[in-house]
Formats: C-alpha cells, sequence, structure tokens
C-alpha cells in the first residue's frame, strides 16, 4: 500500500475521542495509530515512540524547518505538537491505514490535504460543563493549566461544522459503536 487512508478523530481535551479510537484499534486490525511528536514533557506512565515522540523544543522548530511535519501547531503558549511525515509513511508501509487523536486544527489541517483519503470526525462531548468535570477528574493538570485548556475548548467547540461528521459521546457505548459504523464505511468504500 503506497498509500492508505487517514481516519481524523479530534475534539477538545476530555471530550473521548482517545477512548474512542483505542477501542477502534481493537476492532480494526488494519488502523495503526499515528504517534504525534510534542514538545511537552509526558505524564504519568506516557512513554516516548509509544504514546508521543517526545522532543525538544529545538529539535521541533529544526524539524519544521526541514519540512518534516505534514501539519504542527503550537496548542499552548511553549508547547508545540505535529504529524511527522515519516509516521504517516511508516504506518502506510505497513499496509495499514492511519488513525489519529489529534488537536481539532490539526485534524483540519490534516483534512484539507488528504481531502477524499481523509475522514475527519469531530468527538462532541454533552457539554462543556461535562467536559471541564472529566478534565478537573484527571487530576494532571494544574489550576492555571486547566483554565487554558477550558478557554481552549470552547473555542474548538465552534469548528465542529468543519468536519465531515460530528460524533456525538453522550453515552460511551453508543460513540463506539457509531464511530465503528463510520469507519467500516469509509474503508470500505
Amino acid at each position: 500500500m503506497k498509500q492508505g487512508k487517514l481516519i481524523i478523530f479530534s475534539a477538545p481535551s476530555g471530550a473521548g475521542k482517545t477512548t474512542i479510537v483505542q477501542h477502534l484499534l481493537t476492532k480494526f486490525p488494519e488502523l495503526s495509530f499515528s504517534i504525534s511528536a510534542t514538545t511537552r514533557e509526558s505524564r504519568g506512565t506516557e512513554q516516548h515512540k509509544k504514546d508521543y515522540y517526545f522532543i525538544s523544543k529545538e529539535e521541533f522548530l529544526h524539524r519544521v524547518s526541514q519540512h518534516d511535519f505534514v501539519e504542527f501547531e503550537e496548542v499552548y503558549n511553549g508547547t508545540f505538537y505535529g504529524t511527522l511525515r515519516s509516521e504517516i509513511q511508516r504506518i502506510w508501509d505497513a499496509d495499514k491505514h492511519v488513525i489519529f487523536d489529534i488537536d481539532v486544527e490539526g485534524g483540519l489541517r490534516l483534512k484539507r490535504k488528504y481531502e477524499e483519503d481523509a475522514l475527519a470526525i469531530f468527538v462532541q462531548p454533552p457539554s462543556l460543563e461535562v467536559l471541564k468535570e472529566r478534565l478537573a477528574g484527571r487530576g494532571t493538570d494544574s489550576a492555571a493549566k486547566l483554565q487554558e485548556r477550558f478557554a481552549k475548548a470552547e473555542k474548538e467547540l465552534q469548528y465542529a461544522d468543519k468536519f465531515d461528521v460530528v460524533l456525538k459521546n453522550f453515552d460511551l457505548d453508543i460513540a463506539c459503536a457509531e464511530a465503528e459504523q463510520l469507519v467500516s464505511d469509509f474503508l470500505n468504500k
């Protein structure tokens, strides 16, 4: 497979996109997860080359200048995230399709670049209040970082209509079942 398809899941932090993507990876052996590069420190049990490629800001910016990224963004002040071209190619070389768990603006950039070969799905949380509860309940962020995430989430919710599909995650089991159908339909067309 020289070029496969791309399935993009985007949402504000805490909407459930990671849980849905992990579920889909257990159901579709033809999918492989795209590991993003980031300049942030790892959290908890996150591992380099499994959860993210953790790289320095200097290396990240150098790789930007070398055009190594398909898309990248300064998601939070001083913290960059991006998708390496080599990561997508690694997956295609293994005869798999790429599945992304990516921020909203990065997801839209990928959709614009790959157009018909990409399915862009926006995961919508039940409400902003529920999203705030989920993020606070994680216990991984300081109060200042939570405020930054809340402000970003409010902005990101306004992008939902720019995606191919809005997947409502009001009930996780239903959202996972709907995601399975969306992915199956897209891969089989």
